[in-house]
């Protein structure tokens, strides 16, 4: 099996957390994990790249926060979705279908007459 990692289109980073938090609150390293593991660590999300996006979903109020303890006995801030962010989540995951089978359909291409 191969060792290698892919890198998130634009836009998909924030597609996964939405849908990582469609399930349950989690932290900034919970949601890191999560995505890695879900994807077979094909996907590792860095804290780098995860804070920029949740502050851009919480702006956009898809996502609020608020501080915890975690398991560990931490206070961490915790994420969860909104209602407007289950709705985006839609949209982005029909939009995601739609293009991923667009996709495929030209990498399927055997040549002659479409």
């Amino acid at each position: 099996m191969s060792d290698e990692r892919s890198e998130l289109l634009q836009g998909t980073l924030e597609m996964l957390v939405l849908k990582t938090l469609s399930v349950e609150p989690l932290h900034g390293w919970g949601i890191c994990q999560r995505i890695g593991k879900i994807s077979g660590q094909v996907f590792l999300v860095n804290q780098g790249s995860l804070y920029p996006a949740l502050e851009r979903l919480r702006r956009r109020d898809w996502i609020r926060s608020e501080w915890r303890i975690t398991e560990n006995n931490r206070r961490a801030r915790y994420y969860e979705l909104t209602v407007a962010g289950r709705q985006r989540l839609a949209e982005e995951r029909a939009a995601w279908e739609r293009s991923s089978a667009a996709v495929n359909g030209v990498l399927a291409w055997e040549g002659g007459d479409a």
